[in-house]
């Protein structure tokens, strides 16, 4: 059995231990402390890191009583100097506390129970039985939550027995019957929890709900506090006045200078449509002026792929003729015609691609391909030619 020191205080960062086992185990190194500071993942809440005798914990986990501490590598000694990675213990104990400020909170305000807690290295979320939470609700909740930790209300946890809990309204009953522990802000809530916590409510500094999902008929709130809260308006900050810089503007006007942009590149897109069309009209008469036999076939220097299919809408638009078009920009080609010649191009690919190293497909009308390399795809384009200048001559026999 392992002492767990973290159930006296959550701030208790080194002290010194005897190493009672050590073993190894699928490969991982594992020592079993006399008594720890380091909690073991749980309840929502990763487990803490740190050294034992300068050599890293990865990871700390319980099974029953004991608890196991994954290192390195094990320590020669039979006593142990144990130091606790505080910047992610309290950021733990933020979180975790600010989840169940935030729960109790949106229990009180909305009516709605919390159904499960994530504590990520990145970000934090709950799961809220409401199918949905709108601005307004969004608004109304952070601002709460924000004012119960300027009230600075005291967190604190004990052990209580199963008679005594009788007397205690809980948020949830506890699955366990013995040792229990409750976890409670004064004036808020009771809760049963084995997680590490800070000590006033003040500790939290503040919450700030992100954003929500729609979780199976539930409302995932994702939230940061304290610290991580901090960091994430500074890092906003910074993109803020990196984007107000580019626009030449102040960040407070950064909404009307984007609607502006936004208008600009509506005119822009609209001016290049225009321009595109009269070069695709140009292009289309040089093509044709220049094609010989039935199969119109083209190799773009840097035309993007997505562009193939509309340009050979034009190009085969009231016309029987089958293009073969290409580009070099990323080694892509396009079979298609009007769908009145009596070839299937979906087919073709199919039977012949993959001589090419080549891969795609498509229907009747048309067919996509794409290729490892510009020769590969020079090589497929040199054989389809011969092919269905055959195939696309009239009353020329093919199985294609």
């Amino acid at each position: 059995m392992t002492n767990k020191l973290y159930y006296d205080s959550a701030y208790i960062t080194e002290w010194e231990s005897r190493i009672i086992q050590k073993l190894e185990r699928d490969g991982r190194k594992l020592v079993v402390l006399e008594e720890t500071a380091f909690y073991p993942t749980g309840g929502g809440q990763p487990s803490d890191t740190g050294t034992v005798n300068g050599i890293p914990v990865l990871d700390v986990f319980s099974e029953g009583d004991t608890v196991f501490h994954e290192v390195e590598r094990l320590p020669e000694e039979a006593n142990a100097v144990c130091k606790l990675d505080w910047s992610r213990r309290w950021d733990h104990m933020q979180q975790h506390s600010g989840q169940h400020l935030l729960s109790a909170v949106i229990l009180r305000l909305l009516g709605a129970k919390t159904v499960s807690f994530h504590l990520g290295q990145e970000e934090c979320t709950i799961d809220i039985e409401l199918p949905e939470l709108n601005r307004a609700q969004m608004d109304a909740v952070e601002q709460e939550v924000n004012t119960e930790i300027y009230r600075n209300r005291v967190i604190s946890s004990y052990f209580v027995t199963e008679e005594q809990l009788r007397d205690i309204t809980l948020v949830k009953q506890p699955k366990v019957t013995e040792n229990i522990r409750i976890v409670e802000i004064e004036g808020i809530e009771y809760n049963a929890c084995g997680g590490t916590h800070v000590s006033r409510t003040g500790e939290l500094g503040m919450i700030k709900l992100l954003k929500t999902d729609k979780q199976k008929g539930n409302t995932r709130i994702y939230f940061k506090c304290g610290v991580r809260a901090l960091q994430d308006y500074n890092e906003s900050l910074r993109i803020l006045e990196v984007v107000a810089g580019r626009f030449n503007t102040g960040r407070h006007d950064i909404v009307d200078r984007f609607e502006k942009w936004e208008q600009e590149q509506a005119r822009m897109r609209t001016r290049v449509d225009e321009l595109q069309q009269r070069l695709d009209e140009h292009e289309i008469k040089e093509l044709l002026a220049a094609a010989e036999g039935p199969v119109l076939v083209h190799v773009f220097a840097d035309k993007p792929a997505k562009e193939l299919q509309p340009f050979a809408a034009k190009l085969t638009g009231g016309r029987n003729i089958l293009v073969l078009l290409a580009t070099e920009a990323d080694n892509k080609l396009l079979l298609a015609h009007n769908g009145l010649l009596d070839v299937a191009c979906g087919a073709f690919f199919k039977q012949n691609l993959s001589s090419f190293g080549g891969k795609g497909g498509g229907n009747n009308q048309s067919a996509q391909a794409g290729f490892a390399s510009a020769e590969d795809m020079q090589r497929f384009i040199d054989f389809a030619r011969k092919e269905l200048n055959h195939a696309a001559a009239p009353d020329a026999p093919h199985t294609f």
